[in-house]
């Protein structure tokens, strides 16, 4: 067995790389070395999201957390973000979060976020990891009174709801919108949430039967959310993944409008109401062109991180800031929770687009999105980060970043929790970004199968 945790928790296929002896372990260790240094006994809040491994899994995770001696506390089906939030307002020791975010049924995973509703720290990863591959602490089983206990809180979602409502000060009254839930973890919180601060609200792909989270919807799959917003006239479509940590946003027209742009016009919004901290936003290196040149226009500082929210949480808390996200529609406004919340990017999107009163077309103009491709190579888990030892692919993308230099860039990198590399190029000719991608990925393909 390999390295567990990638950059988003412990993934795989349920039942075949994610089994229920993975997960008991995983149970016993993340609750012993979460909780070792508390003088109590400690409770761990878990959550999961629709699909149907979750049940299976969140029962030898409890199992694993109550046979060390810590209580655990099921509160059902919520966002990722909600486990993060109610962590922290339950005074739990720890959270568990039961998703694969926007991947396919077939998959799941395990995260943990420590007491403050953070994610944990490589060192306390590694220090799960040790226990569970190498045996390196030999932990004890409580008997009697000493085993855990199980307690259900299915009303914790009202609590979420209820803070992510208390983030805005105005009404969404006149706003007509239509929400895509992934049939997933958002499909009570989103509309609910939305409905009560006052907006028109339609939904699309909110029947979640354990089978079809995110299949063919939600923020991975667009164009039912595209449609639907011009058939019925909305002001804007807004929809969300499977564990509803990330949200992308559609245009009266059905545009998309990505996670730069979204970071874009909350950016703005906050610097000319004067919570911008530092003026600055903090993206990745996936980050389009235009959001850069953008900042520079309107005196806001794009700080860049590698890819995956943790570095943008981790450069956001080192610097003082308080938005920074993904194009991936992943964003983090500090100041409110501890991780991306879609829930609250969609309140935050729609606070701007009401203090406007513009369309969000318009708003979503501040930044010009310059042509960007992106191709998967499909490659093992094993061979991913091996494609820079490879002389002809090393040799192939220099030149590419040689024939885009000073028009585009080539970013390469594998991919944290799926066997792929991802290419992408960003230049001004589509069609020649496109085929220079796919020629790249079908070389790594090649070259890393063998």
């Amino acid at each position: 067995m390999g390295k567990l945790f990638g950059t988003d928790g412990v993934r795989g296929i349920a039942n075949k790389e994610l089994t229920i002896e993975m997960a008991y372990k995983l149970g016993q260790a993340g609750a012993y070395v979460l909780t070792k240094e508390k003088k109590h006994k400690p409770t761990i809040l878990i959550g999961r999201d629709t699909r149907i491994s979750g049940e299976m899994l969140e029962a030898a995770l409890i199992s694993g957390i109550c046979s060390v001696g810590a209580n655990a506390v099921s509160i059902g089906v919520v966002p990722t973000p909600a486990v993060a939030y109610l962590t922290r307002l339950y005074n739990a020791d720890a959270g568990v979060v039961i998703s694969a975010s926007h991947n396919p049924v077939e998959y799941n995973g395990i995260k943990f976020f420590n007491s403050k509703g953070y994610k944990l720290s490589d060192a306390l990863e590694d220090e799960i990891e040790d226990i569970m591959l190498n045996n390196s602490e030999k932990l004890e089983l409580p008997t009697g009174t000493k085993i855990g206990r199980v307690k259900h809180k299915r009303e914790s979602i009202t609590d979420y709801i209820d803070y992510a409502k208390s983030v805005i000060d105005i009404d969404l009254e006149g706003i007509k919108i239509v929400i895509d839930c992934a049939n997933g973890a958002s499909y009570v919180s989103a509309p609910e949430t939305l409905r009560q601060l006052g907006a028109e609200v339609f939904i699309i792909h909110n029947e979640p039967d354990g089978t079809n989270i995110n299949k063919k919807c939600g923020s991975t799959h667009m164009e039912d959310l595209q449609h639907f917003v011009k058939q019925v006239g909305a002001d804007i479509g807004l929809a969300f993944d499977g564990d509803a940590d990330r949200c992308l946003a559609v245009d009266e027209l059905g545009n998309m409008v990505d996670g730069d742009r979204i970071m874009a016009i909350c950016g703005l919004y906050m610097k000319d109401k004067g919570l911008l901290k530092k003026d600055t936003v903090v993206a990745t290196v996936m980050s389009n062109l235009g959001l850069f040149i953008m900042g520079k226009e309107k005196n806001i500082h794009i700080e860049q991180t590698q890819v995956g929210d943790r570095y943008v949480l981790e450069k956001m808390i080192e610097q003082g800031y308080n938005l920074g996200g993904e194009q991936s529609g992943h964003i983090i406004f500090l100041e409110e929770n501890t991780t991306g919340d879609g829930l609250l990017t969609a309140i935050h999107l729609l606070e701007a687009l009401k203090h406007s009163d513009k369309k969000l077309s318009e708003l979503a103009n501040v930044m010009e999105v310059l042509p960007q491709v992106l191709v998967n190579a499909k490659v093992s888990n094993g061979n991913k980060y091996s494609y820079l030892e490879d002389e002809v692919i090393k040799s192939e993308i220099e030149k590419l970043e040689a024939k885009f230099d000073g028009e585009g860039r080539v970013l390469i990198r594998p991919s944290g929790t799926e066997p792929l590399v991802r290419v992408m190029i960003e230049g001004k000719d589509k069609e020649v970004l496109a085929d220079e991608a796919e020629a790249l990925a079908s070389l790594i393909e090649r070259r890393l199968n063998k």
